[in-house]
């Protein structure tokens, strides 16, 4: 049975990791840990039972009044600009830019440079630029010209996702919104997906 009403709650984040990982983070082979989450209501903890190897592990989590999450309002049918790239040149690309830069400047375009990656830090400026027909490119779908800016800051913590992702897909929408969904493959051969938007810092104006 399946409810329709929309449950939110807050809870910290460290704290779930935490049973997560003390209570369920077997490594032995063959053995696998089973999760189940319940929620009484309003004012009550969510509770967590993690079974592994026949024992089960109750953790109580306090939660909190929820905060009203951000809502981008990113729509497929605003997206202008789409490209699905390999990881491993995108973790090239991170690897060879100058992280010291404040902003991170994306740039894609239907014609040359299609889709370039440029950094502004103290050891001056660097482009990375991925052709159209490149191999690492499995999609290049570019309607128009669009060069945003994002901080750099806001996007380090996607790179935890990039580093265990085999495919990211990078879209922007009308307003220079940024779309990253990492496709993730587990050990299992499970596939998820992790997406992180950011807004644009500064629109560079074409000339």
């Amino acid at each position: 049975m399946f409810l329709e009403d929309l449950v939110a709650l807050q809870i910290n984040l460290t704290v779930l990791l935490d049973c997560l990982n003390i209570f369920g983070g077997t490594t032995t082979p063959g053995i696998s840990t089973a999760l189940r989450m319940c929620y009484k209501g309003y004012g009550y903890p969510l509770t967590l039972f993690l079974e592994e190897g026949g024992v089960v592990t109750v953790c109580k989590i306090n939660t909190q009044e929820p905060e009203e999450p951000i809502d981008f309002e990113f729509c497929s049918t605003n997206v202008t600009n789409k490209v699905i790239l390999q990881s491993e040149s995108l973790k090239e690309a991170f690897s060879e830019l100058d992280m010291t830069s404040e902003v991170l400047q994306i740039t894609m375009s239907p014609s040359q440079p299609y889709f370039r990656l440029s950094t502004f830090g103290n050891a001056g400026n660097a482009h990375y630029d991925y052709s159209k027909d490149s191999d690492m490119m499995e999609l290049f779908k570019c309607i128009k010209t669009q060069t945003n800016r994002y901080k750099m800051s806001l996007l380090k913590p996607s790179t935890k996702a990039l580093a265990l992702s085999c495919k990211v897909s990078v879209r922007t929408d009308n307003r220079g919104f940024l779309s990253l969904q990492y496709l993730v493959r587990n050990d299992d051969g499970q596939i998820c997906f992790v997406e992180y938007y950011c807004c644009p810092d500064e629109e560079v104006e074409e000339d």
